[in-house]
């Protein structure tokens, strides 16, 4: 599926070559994309660049990807943004945490093809009836 529009997506992650691999398939399905490598720098990204949506790591150094979800939910600025969760941990604590604070959705890594990835994104950003 092309995006009628350009759609900005901004992958959080601190393993350069897993963000490199999103960021090129991303790039193949017609989305602009922007990589932040922690928390912090997500953070600044979110509140300048006001990505459509963000993939987040949850386990970084420094700021977690669920303390960035706190963050991005607390700003007006950025509450709004969808925040999708990347992990490999299904049961784990900090991805129920950033679900209660506000993520939309999260990835399994280990149970999805960068296409998969893909697909959820986008069906994430399927216009909403009445938000247009």
């Amino acid at each position: 599926m092309k995006m009628a529009q350009k759609v900005l997506l901004l992958v959080v992650e601190d393993e350069e070559a897993i963000a490199q691999m999103y960021s090129d398939r991303f790039k193949m399905a017609g989305f602009d994309v922007d990589v932040a490598h922690e928390g912090e720098e997500a953070i600044n990204k979110m509140a300048t660049e006001h990505p459509n949506v963000v993939l987040m790591d949850i386990l970084m150094p420094g700021l977690s990807g669920t303390e960035a979800v706190e963050r991005a939910k607390a700003n007006p600025a950025t509450r709004n943004i969808p925040i999708v969760m990347l992990t490999n941990y299904a049961e784990s604590v900090d991805l129920q945490n950033a679900l209660k604070l506000g993520a939309t959705d999260y990835i399994i890594k280990s149970e999805s093809s960068p296409e998969q990835v893909v697909e959820k994104i986008q069906r994430i950003l399927e216009p909403i009836p009445g938000s247009g």
